[in-house]
């Protein structure tokens, strides 16, 4: 029975992982629905997970490999990788410094219902109201804009969050251009 939860759970995750819908948030509810224990599913969820980091490795591979090359030579490649880590340092300090209280007190169904569904109703929001696009490439964005990037993703802390929802609206909001945002 375990191998057809485990495919159940695989299918969950391939399915929400590249949307702007939260793949965690959907096998926390999925792993509720079906009563499972709590600790075997986290781990899961990080095996699951961490397979899907490393597609999106593979998939950006050949820019990542690129950027790493010409750190020392380009200029472009070492704002580029600078933009990253400052918009992984948000979510860094605040998974390091709150890590305990989230997953005991975030990680249940329905924070992950109210999340999913204000998550569905910001988007609605946020694309009404969204400002003119300014920012028409990466290149573009500038240590400000990826922080700012940062910190919306770091939403996505909350389970039932989006990190690429998040990060995309963070982006729209800031003015940067919906397919540089994507």
């Amino acid at each position: 029975m375990q191998w057809l939860i485990d495919i159940l759970l695989g299918l969950v995750e391939g399915f929400t992982e590249f949307l702007p819908i939260s793949s965690t948030g959907h096998l926390i509810i999925v792993r509720a629905a079906l009563g499972l224990e709590e600790s075997v599913g986290f781990r899961q969820m990080i095996v699951m997970q961490g397979a899907a980091i490393l597609a999106v490795c593979w998939e950006y591979r050949q820019r990542l490999w690129s950027t790493a090359r010409s750190l020392t030579s380009d200029a472009g490649s070492r704002r580029f990788a600078a933009n990253l880590f400052l918009a992984f340092l948000p979510a860094a300090i605040i998974g390091f410094l709150f890590h305990k209280t989230i997953t005991t007190l975030l990680f249940n169904p329905w924070v992950v219902s109210i999340a999913l569904i204000l998550g569905g109703v910001a988007i609605i929001a946020i694309e009404k109201l969204r400002p003119a696009p300014s920012i028409h490439s990466v290149p573009e964005i500038g240590p400000l804009a990826a922080v700012l990037v940062g910190l919306g993703q770091a939403l996505a802390m909350i389970p039932g969050t989006s990190r690429s929802g998040a990060t995309i609206i963070t982006a729209l909001l800031i003015g940067v251009e919906r397919r540089t945002a994507a």
